[in-house]
Protein backbone atom coordinates (compact mmCIF):
# COMPACT_ATOMS: atom_id res chain seq x y z
CA UNK A 1 0.00 0.00 0.00
CA UNK A 2 2.77 2.26 0.71
CA UNK A 3 5.70 2.60 -0.93
CA UNK A 4 8.54 4.65 -2.74
CA UNK A 5 9.60 7.80 -0.65
CA UNK A 6 7.60 8.73 2.38
CA UNK A 7 8.83 11.81 4.21
CA UNK A 8 9.34 12.17 7.96
CA UNK A 9 8.01 15.19 8.55
CA UNK A 10 9.88 17.81 10.76
CA UNK A 11 7.19 19.60 13.02
CA UNK A 12 8.12 23.27 13.29
CA UNK A 13 7.44 25.32 16.01
CA UNK A 14 7.21 29.20 16.90
CA UNK A 15 7.27 30.68 20.54
CA UNK A 16 6.60 27.41 21.67
CA UNK A 17 3.65 26.52 19.91
CA UNK A 18 3.10 24.46 15.99
CA UNK A 19 3.71 26.69 13.36
CA UNK A 20 1.08 25.68 11.36
CA UNK A 21 1.79 27.86 8.12
CA UNK A 22 5.11 26.74 8.28
CA UNK A 23 3.87 23.30 8.42
CA UNK A 24 1.49 23.51 5.63
CA UNK A 25 4.48 24.27 3.46
CA UNK A 26 6.14 22.02 4.32
CA UNK A 27 3.60 19.58 2.61
CA UNK A 28 3.61 21.49 -0.06
CA UNK A 29 7.13 20.75 -0.92
CA UNK A 30 7.16 17.59 -0.60
CA UNK A 31 4.30 17.53 -3.10
CA UNK A 32 5.84 19.65 -5.80
CA UNK A 33 9.06 17.24 -5.36
CA UNK A 34 7.45 14.08 -6.31
CA UNK A 35 7.35 12.12 -2.89
CA UNK A 36 4.55 9.66 -2.30
CA UNK A 37 3.87 10.66 1.50
CA UNK A 38 4.67 12.37 4.28
CA UNK A 39 4.95 11.04 8.11
CA UNK A 40 3.81 13.64 10.43
CA UNK A 41 4.45 12.95 14.21
CA UNK A 42 7.53 10.31 13.94
CA UNK A 43 10.70 11.12 15.83
CA UNK A 44 11.54 13.27 13.25
CA UNK A 45 8.32 15.34 14.25
CA UNK A 46 9.41 15.53 17.69
CA UNK A 47 6.05 13.40 18.78
CA UNK A 48 8.05 12.66 22.29
CA UNK A 49 7.41 16.11 23.44
CA UNK A 50 3.89 16.93 21.61
CA UNK A 51 1.03 16.66 23.79
CA UNK A 52 -1.69 15.04 22.91
CA UNK A 53 -3.24 17.86 21.38
CA UNK A 54 -0.94 19.01 19.98
CA UNK A 55 0.14 15.55 18.31
CA UNK A 56 -3.91 15.53 16.87
CA UNK A 57 -3.66 19.10 15.53
CA UNK A 58 0.04 18.35 13.51
CA UNK A 59 -2.06 15.16 11.86
CA UNK A 60 -5.01 17.34 11.02
CA UNK A 61 -3.36 20.27 9.53
CA UNK A 62 -0.77 17.45 7.42
CA UNK A 63 -4.30 16.20 6.35
CA UNK A 64 -5.68 18.85 5.40
CA UNK A 65 -2.67 20.57 3.48
CA UNK A 66 -1.98 17.02 2.07
CA UNK A 67 -5.99 17.05 0.80
CA UNK A 68 -5.73 13.60 -0.53
CA UNK A 69 -2.55 14.24 -3.24
CA UNK A 70 -0.05 12.21 -1.62
CA UNK A 71 -1.02 9.59 1.34
CA UNK A 72 -0.43 10.78 5.18
CA UNK A 73 0.85 8.16 7.59
CA UNK A 74 0.45 9.20 10.91
CA UNK A 75 2.62 8.60 13.80
CA UNK A 76 0.79 7.05 16.39
CA UNK A 77 2.66 4.67 18.79
CA UNK A 78 3.18 4.59 22.27
CA UNK A 79 4.39 1.89 24.88
CA UNK A 80 0.65 1.65 25.70
CA UNK A 81 -1.42 0.05 23.40
CA UNK A 82 -4.90 1.61 25.04
CA UNK A 83 -3.08 4.84 24.02
CA UNK A 84 -2.09 3.91 20.60
CA UNK A 85 -5.10 2.38 19.18
CA UNK A 86 -7.16 6.26 20.87
CA UNK A 87 -3.85 7.76 18.63
CA UNK A 88 -4.39 5.65 15.58
CA UNK A 89 -8.36 6.15 15.81
CA UNK A 90 -7.84 9.97 15.68
CA UNK A 91 -5.36 9.67 12.41
CA UNK A 92 -8.18 7.45 11.07
CA UNK A 93 -10.79 9.79 11.87
CA UNK A 94 -8.77 12.80 10.73
CA UNK A 95 -8.34 11.65 7.41
CA UNK A 96 -4.91 10.11 7.16
CA UNK A 97 -4.20 6.89 4.89
CA UNK A 98 -2.57 5.13 7.40
CA UNK A 99 -0.59 5.46 11.05
CA UNK A 100 2.70 4.03 11.67
CA UNK A 101 3.22 2.55 15.28
CA UNK A 102 6.93 2.20 16.85
CA UNK A 103 7.23 -0.79 19.03
CA UNK A 104 6.68 -0.64 22.46
CA UNK A 105 9.52 1.26 24.60
CA UNK A 106 10.69 1.07 27.57
CA UNK A 107 8.15 -1.80 29.06
CA UNK A 108 10.50 -3.71 26.65
CA UNK A 109 7.75 -6.83 25.81
CA UNK A 110 8.62 -9.84 24.59
CA UNK A 111 7.95 -11.28 21.12
CA UNK A 112 4.20 -12.40 21.79
CA UNK A 113 3.37 -8.97 23.70
CA UNK A 114 4.72 -7.14 20.55
CA UNK A 115 2.85 -9.26 18.43
CA UNK A 116 -0.33 -8.75 20.58
CA UNK A 117 0.03 -4.84 21.37
CA UNK A 118 0.10 -4.63 16.77
CA UNK A 119 -2.65 -6.88 16.35
CA UNK A 120 -4.87 -5.10 19.04
CA UNK A 121 -4.34 -1.76 17.67
CA UNK A 122 -5.33 -3.24 14.10
CA UNK A 123 -8.38 -5.24 15.89
CA UNK A 124 -9.93 -2.27 17.31
CA UNK A 125 -8.84 0.55 14.38
CA UNK A 126 -9.46 -1.83 11.23
CA UNK A 127 -7.21 0.69 10.03
CA UNK A 128 -3.87 0.26 7.89
CA UNK A 129 -1.00 -0.26 9.21
CA UNK A 130 2.96 0.14 9.46
CA UNK A 131 4.85 -1.69 12.27
CA UNK A 132 8.11 0.17 13.32
CA UNK A 133 11.43 -1.27 14.27
CA UNK A 134 13.66 0.95 15.80
CA UNK A 135 15.81 -0.88 18.58
CA UNK A 136 18.04 1.79 19.05
CA UNK A 137 15.03 3.83 20.23
CA UNK A 138 13.06 1.34 21.87
CA UNK A 139 15.11 -1.31 23.45
CA UNK A 140 13.73 -4.22 21.54
CA UNK A 141 13.82 -6.07 18.29
CA UNK A 142 11.10 -7.04 16.41
CA UNK A 143 12.43 -10.18 14.90
CA UNK A 144 11.66 -11.29 11.49
CA UNK A 145 9.49 -14.28 12.60
CA UNK A 146 6.96 -11.77 14.55
CA UNK A 147 7.06 -9.83 11.72
CA UNK A 148 5.94 -12.59 9.59
CA UNK A 149 3.18 -12.89 11.89
CA UNK A 150 2.23 -9.74 12.21
CA UNK A 151 2.01 -9.94 7.94
CA UNK A 152 -0.49 -12.21 8.32
CA UNK A 153 -2.71 -9.54 10.08
CA UNK A 154 -5.44 -7.93 7.69
CA UNK A 155 -4.34 -4.83 8.38
CA UNK A 156 -0.76 -4.91 8.86
CA UNK A 157 0.14 -3.57 5.81
CA UNK A 158 4.05 -2.94 6.09
CA UNK A 159 7.22 -1.94 8.51
CA UNK A 160 9.62 0.76 9.15
CA UNK A 161 13.01 -0.97 9.34
CA UNK A 162 15.45 0.57 11.50
CA UNK A 163 17.66 -2.17 12.76
CA UNK A 164 20.37 -1.29 11.19
CA UNK A 165 21.05 -5.13 10.07
CA UNK A 166 20.42 -5.26 6.15
CA UNK A 167 20.75 -8.98 6.52
CA UNK A 168 17.88 -9.08 9.51
CA UNK A 169 16.08 -7.05 6.85
CA UNK A 170 16.46 -9.11 3.94
CA UNK A 171 15.03 -12.40 6.42
CA UNK A 172 11.94 -10.06 7.07
CA UNK A 173 11.84 -9.70 2.71
CA UNK A 174 12.00 -13.13 2.36
CA UNK A 175 9.65 -14.31 5.26
CA UNK A 176 6.51 -11.56 4.15
CA UNK A 177 3.94 -11.76 1.66
CA UNK A 178 4.52 -9.91 -1.64
CA UNK A 179 1.88 -7.29 -1.03
CA UNK A 180 3.29 -6.46 2.65
CA UNK A 181 5.91 -3.03 2.38
CA UNK A 182 9.65 -3.21 3.70
CA UNK A 183 10.56 0.61 4.20
CA UNK A 184 14.07 1.50 5.35
CA UNK A 185 14.06 3.55 8.26
CA UNK A 186 17.50 4.69 7.63
CA UNK A 187 18.57 6.65 4.48
CA UNK A 188 22.03 5.27 4.37
CA UNK A 189 20.45 2.31 4.00
CA UNK A 190 17.56 3.16 1.16
CA UNK A 191 19.84 1.41 -2.41
CA UNK A 192 21.09 -1.47 -0.32
CA UNK A 193 17.57 -2.16 0.94
CA UNK A 194 16.40 -1.67 -2.53
CA UNK A 195 18.60 -4.48 -3.78
CA UNK A 196 17.64 -7.03 -1.57
CA UNK A 197 13.68 -6.65 -2.33
CA UNK A 198 12.39 -3.81 -0.19
CA UNK A 199 9.99 -1.23 -1.35
CA UNK A 200 11.30 2.38 -0.26
CA UNK A 201 11.93 4.43 2.92
CA UNK A 202 10.32 6.59 5.41
CA UNK A 203 13.41 9.32 4.90
CA UNK A 204 14.97 12.24 7.38
CA UNK A 205 17.26 13.16 4.28
CA UNK A 206 14.05 14.43 2.11
CA UNK A 207 12.84 17.43 4.34
CA UNK A 208 15.97 18.84 3.05
CA UNK A 209 16.25 17.23 -0.71
CA UNK A 210 13.41 15.99 -1.88
CA UNK A 211 13.77 15.84 -5.64
CA UNK A 212 17.19 13.61 -4.92
CA UNK A 213 15.77 10.96 -2.68
CA UNK A 214 12.84 10.66 -4.68
CA UNK A 215 15.28 10.48 -7.88
CA UNK A 216 17.19 8.09 -6.03
CA UNK A 217 13.85 5.98 -5.76
CA UNK A 218 12.54 6.57 -9.50
CA UNK A 219 15.82 5.58 -10.67
CA UNK A 220 16.13 2.39 -9.07
CA UNK A 221 12.27 1.71 -10.48
CA UNK A 222 13.07 2.74 -13.76
CA UNK A 223 15.92 0.01 -13.75
CA UNK A 224 18.90 2.50 -13.49
CA UNK A 225 20.92 1.05 -10.76
CA UNK A 226 24.14 2.86 -11.48
CA UNK A 227 22.10 6.33 -11.70
CA UNK A 228 20.60 4.98 -8.45
CA UNK A 229 23.93 4.26 -6.86
CA UNK A 230 25.67 7.91 -8.38
CA UNK A 231 22.47 9.45 -6.44
CA UNK A 232 22.96 7.68 -3.55
CA UNK A 233 26.59 8.83 -3.59
CA UNK A 234 26.02 12.32 -4.02
CA UNK A 235 23.49 11.99 -0.59
CA UNK A 236 26.41 10.06 1.65
CA UNK A 237 27.77 13.98 2.58
CA UNK A 238 24.15 14.80 3.45
CA UNK A 239 23.13 11.48 4.88
CA UNK A 240 26.22 11.99 6.90
CA UNK A 241 25.67 15.07 8.81
CA UNK A 242 22.09 14.75 9.18
CA UNK A 243 22.85 12.58 11.71
CA UNK A 244 25.90 14.11 13.38
CA UNK A 245 23.34 14.69 16.32
CA UNK A 246 20.71 12.77 17.56
CA UNK A 247 17.36 13.07 14.86
CA UNK A 248 15.76 15.61 14.55
CA UNK A 249 18.23 17.78 15.48
CA UNK A 250 20.49 18.71 12.20
CA UNK A 251 17.91 18.37 9.97
CA UNK A 252 15.74 21.12 11.64
CA UNK A 253 18.86 23.22 11.55
CA UNK A 254 19.32 22.37 7.95
CA UNK A 255 15.60 23.42 6.92
CA UNK A 256 16.50 26.79 9.52
CA UNK A 257 19.14 27.53 7.31
CA UNK A 258 17.15 27.03 4.15
CA UNK A 259 14.94 29.64 5.61
CA UNK A 260 11.95 27.05 5.90
CA UNK A 261 11.19 26.88 9.58
CA UNK A 262 12.42 28.76 12.87
CA UNK A 263 14.34 25.90 13.63
CA UNK A 264 13.00 25.82 17.45
CA UNK A 265 13.88 22.74 19.21
CA UNK A 266 11.99 21.10 22.62
CA UNK A 267 13.76 19.76 25.68
CA UNK A 268 15.55 17.25 25.99
CA UNK A 269 16.90 18.48 22.92
CA UNK A 270 19.13 21.06 22.40
CA UNK A 271 20.44 23.06 19.22
CA UNK A 272 23.02 22.17 16.90
CA UNK A 273 26.57 22.71 18.61
CA UNK A 274 28.56 25.53 16.88
CA UNK A 275 31.22 23.38 15.14
CA UNK A 276 28.32 21.11 13.55
CA UNK A 277 25.82 23.47 12.57
CA UNK A 278 29.55 25.14 10.97
CA UNK A 279 29.74 21.62 9.31
CA UNK A 280 26.60 21.28 8.41
CA UNK A 281 26.57 24.61 6.20
CA UNK A 282 29.57 23.44 4.78
CA UNK A 283 27.74 20.19 3.43
CA UNK A 284 24.64 22.01 2.55
CA UNK A 285 26.89 24.52 0.30
CA UNK A 286 29.05 21.68 -1.00
CA UNK A 287 26.07 20.16 -1.88
CA UNK A 288 24.30 22.83 -4.13
CA UNK A 289 21.31 23.09 -1.22
CA UNK A 290 22.44 26.35 0.01
CA UNK A 291 24.24 29.27 -1.93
Amino acid sequence: MFEGILTALVTPFRDGAVDDEALARLVERQMAAGIAGVVPCGSTGESATLSHAEHRHVVEVVVEAAAGRISVVAGTGSNSTQEAIELTGHARDAGADGALLLSPYYNKPTQEGIYRHYAEVARETAFPLVVYNIPGRTASNIAPETLARLAELEHVVGVKEACGDIDQIAHVIARCPDDFRVLSGDDGLLLPLLAVGGDGCISTTSNVVPESVAGLMAAWQEGDAARALEIHQQLMPIFDVLFCETNPIPVKAALALMGLVDGEIRLPLTPLTEANRERLQLVLKETGVLR
